[in-house]
């Protein structure tokens, strides 16, 4: 018996120490080296995608504290002053502990809550298999050039095929996660993800957010899942409907200028396949796939293929430095406006990364292809 009053009576010393109550939030961050007063701000995206501000605070003695109300779980970031790359966090109503690593951001540690730390888990996990994936990449693209200009086949596969295991295994982590944790907000992203999938499997991606949790599906994201799955249903019994929602025909013609200031146009840009991609900077689903981009543009360039990049960021030094960073050799170019992005409106971007496939007379043929679908279609439209 006093073994049980024990226990009860530390339950509710833990509930009487904790310093929030249901529906609220307090971030505290520890973030050693960064000066007094450095400001850092705490941003969310709306449904359209657009960055919002919800509050700044200055660094004092290495440490910073954000507090408020908070509804139901949803992707949030902190922002240093000066320093390109966010911290993403998931917010949600608990204590929330962030310790900044200045110096290499990504390595910044989340905790407090279940689904942070769960979600530092899942970063420390995908972070790993993404490292190798780098560095495979980059301890072998020469290689992979030279293979391509002495026309060897075999190594040019063999390469490849390094690559592809370890995309695989990244792919595979990820495909998995929701099915095994259903109550991880987590499991949300990732559902969201595969709908632009190489492999989409409608029935596998619908029974698989069917089975999360009743809390996640009620979320704001939650909900914008199920109306996306309604409609891909409704499409699938209409081919056309659905044909005509991937195909926009002739590509609207739009101009902007590139890093070094000169107007580059849609025509110019134009190759017997073209790519028009819109990424950014800070849109990390982008920037993980800038790597296959280059990849399938080293490939096919000299065959046919262009690219041109139209970037929804709205910091020029940021979006140069990602060009410079991520090897991106093909036209870009930018209004520096974010969403508000002129030929964005134009091209009815609702997120990113979103791309389209035009063939030699400049028709939309296909959009948000990846990986060995993307490569297919590159493919069968040079041989046309």
């Amino acid at each position: 018996m006093k073994k049980i009053v024990f226990l009860i009576a530390l339950s509710l010393t833990i509930l009487s120490c904790s310093k929030v109550k249901k529906g609220e939030f307090l971030i505290t961050g520890e973030a050693k080296g960064l000066p007094n007063g450095k400001m850092i701000s705490l941003k969310t995206q709306n449904d359209m995608g657009i960055v919002l501000n919800v509050d700044s605070v200055k660094v004092q003695d290495g440490k910073f504290e954000f507090k408020g109300k908070v509804k139901e779980p949803s992707m949030f970031a902190l922002y240093i002053k000066d320093i390109q790359q966010p911290v993403p966090f998931i917010m949600e109503s608990g204590e929330i502990v962030v310790k900044v690593d200045k110096d290499s951001i990504w390595k910044s540690k989340i905790s407090g809550t279940d689904s942070n730390d769960s979600f530092q888990e899942f970063n420390d996990k995908s972070n790993s298999i993404q490292k190798r994936l780098v560095e495979y990449q980059n301890k072998n693209i020469q290689k992979l050039m030279e293979a391509q200009q002495k026309k060897d086949n075999m190594a040019i596969e063999s390469l490849k095929s390094g690559y592809v295991k370890i995309q695989k295994e990244l792919d595979d982590y990820m495909n998995v996660y929701p099915e095994q944790n259903t109550n991880s907000y987590i499991s949300l992203l990732l559902v969201e993800r595969l709908f632009n999938s190489q492999d989409f499997d409608f029935k596998k991606v619908k029974k698989t957010f069917e089975n999360l949790d009743v809390e996640l599906k009620n979320t704001v994201k939650g909900k914008a899942i199920a109306t996306k799955l309604k409609a891909i249903e409704k499409n699938m019994k209409n081919p056309a409907a659905a044909e005509k929602l991937n195909t926009l025909n002739l590509a609207p013609e739009f101009s902007a200028k590139n890093p070094e200031g000169k107007t580059i146009t849609l025509k110019e840009s134009l190759g017997k396949v073209t790519i028009i991609d819109f990424w950014a900077s800070w849109c990390a689903p982008c920037r993980k796939e800038n790597p296959n981009v280059v990849a399938l543009y080293n490939e096919f360039h000299s065959k046919g293929l262009n690219i041109i990049g139209v970037s929804l960021d709205d910091d020029a030094a940021k979006w140069k430095e990602a060009i410079a960073k991520d090897k991106l050799t093909w036209n870009q170019v930018s209004n520096l406006k974010g969403f508000e992005d002129p030929i964005a409106k134009m091209y009815d971007i609702q997120q990113i990364p979103t791309t389209f496939i035009l063939n030699s007379k400049g028709n939309i043929v296909a959009k948000d292809l990846r990986g060995a679908e993307l490569k297919a279609k590159v493919q069968e439209l040079l041989a046309q």
